[in-house]
């Protein structure tokens, strides 16, 4: 490839050189950063797909009518007229677990998401659905390989190690045609990634952030005192309430299909924020799931701990009692919710023992990890007649050959939450404003060897990122990172309460429901009132059913768009 004559500088003439010398499944599989390419072979008379390995980009596919459809975004396959609308009910189900819509499904059944790491060869001859997706790079044989070889040198290598993959991983993002800047909360993660680009660049870098005037939800005065440390060109916005709601009716556009993580507002505007500045940024995703930055981390392997400690037959006997606990203490809670009273303490005492009490049945800690996320709500609990669907969340086959229970949580996290949550979130708020969000921490070089350390190297047993947070000890003063983790996150329960109250209550109501005939009302209800009441804060929960049904809205009101049931 070194004697192709190139006639420009762009990223798709590489590819296409690269395939035209490597064959598409070779080049393909070395090709790095993020990207969905299509493809098509005109000697074979076949189609090529594929996916970066992480999933930073979407990829859609699907038969429609004897039509296979493609595209990086669902309101361009809607627009096609052979394309099925009908919905995916035993994902909206797993979407209403987990507030997002995990892959390989999408919200419609006729229409998948390609997996991350993944080729599809359509050919021209081939039966529907005939083409499967074939994995060219997998996040879970680098668990394997990693625990298999361990990393073999001392912490302080390991820091030295991950200091200069880290640099050549942000090294190799700052390419570009324009200037570039970073997204900074404050957090280790793009503490980390300013730090680095401010010692490989000649001027200072610029950096922006996002402020809430809850001070329970602002990380600005802590970005803004790295950026003063690091001494970057710093910008930075306090958002009011009216600023952010502004938002909410912009979501459904631009997710395209129910999403559900609350941190997608600050993340739009914070990338519209920098958007008026330049057209690329990076960031800090991927550390928490890579290097055990959340405290989940540290209560499920507690959880399996104890759960492990416990004979089976003695968790199966004692299931029965805790789920009858967890009903009547519903039952009792209902009744003083309908007469308009407040329902006593020990109902919703009952209610999380039996909801603790999910756990004994985990096998696994991926289970243990899972209920975490989903509270214990089964697929059918909303939407009448839904199956859990087999996807990285909940088929086994998906998951790691390892013995370490926190290295199989990172990868759970990786192929899950990550891929469908974090960059389905940054992607798509980012790309609405036209600025495109690189990821140092995604390269595959650092996963290799995060995953190779030894576990103490990344978890103390309380504290995560171990050897990420050292590192960034060598560039920031101790004090300004040192401090509890704090999310990206908006005050969901209260605009419920409050402001977004009218909003929440049409798109919930008992007459939309009925209408809708998607979702199981009275339990639809019962959710709203007990979070109206104080009895149980139902906000996640809530916020995907809104988010749903502001979908659901968005797309019935387009005339070209009919969402049909």
């Amino acid at each position: 490839i070194r004697d192709y004559p190139f006639r420009g500088h762009s990223d798709s003439e590489v590819i296409l050189a690269a395939i035209e010398y490597l064959g598409a499944e070779k080049a393909i599989s070395r090709l790095e950063g993020m990207f969905a390419v299509s493809l098509w072979d005109r000697e074979e008379c076949s189609l090529w797909l594929a996916r970066d390995r992480v999933g930073k980009k979407p990829l859609y596919y699907g038969w429609c009518n004897n039509s296979f459809l493609y595209g990086s975004e669902l309101k361009a396959l809607r627009r096609h007229p052979a394309f099925d609308d009908e919905l995916d009910r035993n994902a909206l189900g797993q979407y209403l677990q987990y507030g997002w819509v995990s892959q390989p499904n999408s919200i419609y059944r006729q229409i998948r998401k390609l997996p991350p790491g993944c080729l599809l060869n359509v050919p021209l001859s081939g039966e529907p659905w005939q083409a499967q997706p074939q994995q060219y790079w997998s996040a879970a044989e680098v668990a394997e390989q990693g625990e298999r070889q361990p990393f073999a040198g001392s912490y302080k290598d390991a820091i030295d190690a991950l200091d200069q993959i880290l640099r050549e991983a942000v090294s190799d993002r700052m390419v570009a045609d324009v200037e570039l800047g970073a997204l900074l909360s404050g957090g280790i993660d793009s503490s980390m990634i300013v730090a680095l680009m401010q010692s490989l660049s000649d001027r200072p870098v610029k950096t922006f952030s996002i402020g809430f005037s809850e001070k329970a939800y602002n990380e600005a005065e802590y970005a803004k005192a790295v950026a003063n440390n690091l001494k970057t060109d710093h910008y930075e916005m306090y958002v009011t309430p009216q600023q952010a709601l502004g938002v909410v009716e912009q979501l459904p556009h631009m997710y395209d299909e129910p999403f559900a993580d609350s941190s997608q507002i600050p993340t739009y505007l914070v990338s519209k924020l920098a958007r008026e500045q330049l057209k690329v940024v990076l960031t800090g995703d991927g550390g928490d799931e890579q290097m055990a930055g959340y405290r989940r981390y540290r209560n499920c392997l507690k959880l399996w701990r104890s759960v492990q400690s416990v004979p089976g037959p003695i968790r199966e006997a004692m299931r029965p009692v805790t789920r009858s606990m967890g009903a009547g203490s519903l039952r009792w809670a209902n009744r003083y919710i309908q007469q308009g009273r407040t329902a006593p303490g020990w109902t919703r005492k009952l209610a999380k023992i039996a909801q603790r009490s999910e756990n004994w049945d985990a096998t696994s800690v991926q289970q243990i990890l899972a209920n975490k996320f989903n509270g214990g709500l089964t697929v059918d609990q909303f939407v009448a007649g839904a199956q859990t669907p087999l996807t990285p969340l909940t088929d086994p086959a998906y998951w790691p050959d390892v013995e370490d229970p926190l290295l199989a949580m990172l990868h759970y996290d990786y192929t899950g939450y990550l891929s469908d949550d974090i960059l389905v979130k940054v992607d798509r708020a980012s790309m609405a404003v036209g600025l495109e969000a690189r990821a140092p921490l995604l390269d595959q070089r650092v996963l290799e060897l995060v995953w190779s350390l030894p576990r103490g190297y990344l978890f103390d047993g309380e504290v995560g990122k171990r050897v990420l947070r050292d590192l960034l000890m060598r560039y920031v003063p101790r004090n300004l990172i040192d401090r509890p983790k704090r999310g990206f996150s908006v005050p969901v329960k209260e605009w419920l309460l409050g402001p977004l109250r009218d909003w929440a209550e049409d798109l919930l109501s008992e007459q939309r429901l009925r209408e809708q005939g998607i979702f199981e009302v009275g339990r639809v209800r019962e959710a709203w009132q007990q979070n109206l009441h104080g009895w149980a804060n139902h906000s996640e929960l809530l916020w995907s059913l809104l988010m749903f049904q502001a979908w659901w809205q968005a797309q019935s009101s387009a005339p070209d768009l009919l969402v049909k049931n």
